[in-house]
């Protein structure tokens, strides 16, 4: 065991650390902190390279400030000129629309004066229609038939009832005849009279009767033939034949309806308008104005004022006037929009 440690004890020159290492780290940290301090520590050299860098910069700065002013001085007057022509342009199209005298311009849209939608009197089945959207019609044109094959045989029947009415008024009469003469020979009494003479009255009373039952059924055949009661145009068809229609009918876009058939006479067109309030005292019954459909720019017409509601629109502002169109032309249309000026008085 001794001579086992021995063999791992260290000799003692062994143990000394070598001096050129140790002196070889203290002059490396030396060196560092040298070069540290060098770079560290600010010189009047570097203050005039850095000036003169400035300086440079600066040059350069104020070489390219000068250029872009330059640039902006010569670019100005072409985009001022540009501007000019524009905003001149602009006061010309803005001015194109407009009428001379005009103190309002307001946009609203055209609408007759009248429309009026022919409605069934009762309730049927649509036997024939001869009209469809668009379509002109005159007065009293027919557009629609019912079917009045019921009534046709009410007819009938009341026909024969006026029969046996009539053969009733003559027996009457015979025997009013016969209780006169029984009466003039004192062989009846004077009640078999009276009462032939009341038979009698009580038949010609009946055929008063079915002839009035008579009239009703020929008029609910006459309002089987619906006819145009204006000269104007189809604005909507509202049924299809073999549709069963009643005073209420629920047919077409407008949903609940009473009407089969809208028409407007297109030669009395207005233009509704919604005045805001503030601009209310420009407007006046009968003030002349010009409007210009917006589908026809070239084509104006004449109008005057001859609707302002009584009624504002809370919700809106707006107060509702109607123009009424002097010689409207086939190039209005209801609905389409309208550009109307008011002129001064």
């Amino acid at each position: 065991m001794n001579e086992q440690l021995e063999r791992l004890r260290i000799a003692s020159h062994r143990k000394k650390r070598s001096a050129v290492s140790t002196w070889a780290i203290f002059i490396g940290v030396a060196a560092v902190t040298v070069a540290i301090l060098v770079y560290a520590v600010p010189r009047a050299s570097d203050d005039d390279r850095s000036g003169m860098k400035s300086g440079v910069r600066s040059s350069r700065e104020s070489a390219t400030d000068r250029a872009d002013k330059e640039l902006a001085a010569r670019s100005k007057p072409a985009s001022t000129s540009t501007n000019a022509t524009a905003s001149a342009s602009a006061s010309a199209s803005a001015g194109s629309g407009s009428v001379e005298g005009s103190v309002l311009t307001v946009s609203g849209y055209i609408v007759a004066r009248e429309r009026i939608e022919i409605s069934p009197r009762f309730m049927g089945v649509v036997k024939w229609i001869g009209v469809r959207k668009g379509d002109t019609v005159t007065n009293g044109q027919v557009v629609v038939l019912l079917d009045d094959s019921e009534y046709r045989a009410r007819l009938a029947e009341n026909d024969g009832a006026l029969a046996v009415a009539r053969v009733a008024v003559e027996r009457a009469r015979i025997d009013l005849r016969r209780a006169t003469d029984l009466v003039q020979r004192k062989v009846e009494m004077e009640k078999v009279l009276d009462d032939a003479r009341l038979a009698l009255q009580s038949a010609e009373a009946q055929i008063l009767q079915i002839e009035g039952a008579r009239k009703t059924i020929q008029t609910w055949m006459d309002w089987c033939v619906i006819r145009s009661p204006v000269n104007g145009l189809v604005l909507e068809k509202l049924v299809d034949p073999n549709e069963l229609v009643t005073p209420q009918t629920f047919g077409g876009t407008r949903g609940p309806s009473t009407s089969l058939v809208a028409v407007a006479d297109l030669g009395d067109l207005q233009v509704e308008l919604d005045i805001n309030e503030s601009d209310l005292a420009k407007v006046f019954i009968g003030q002349e104005c010009v409007l210009m459909p917006r589908a026809f720019r070239d084509h104006r017409y004449k109008g005057s004022v001859v609707e302002i509601a009584p009624e504002a629109s809370r919700q809106k502002g707006t107060l509702q006037v109607k123009v009424q169109i002097r010689e409207p032309d086939r190039f209005l249309t209801p609905e389409l929009s309208a550009t109307v000026d008011f002129l001064k008085r």
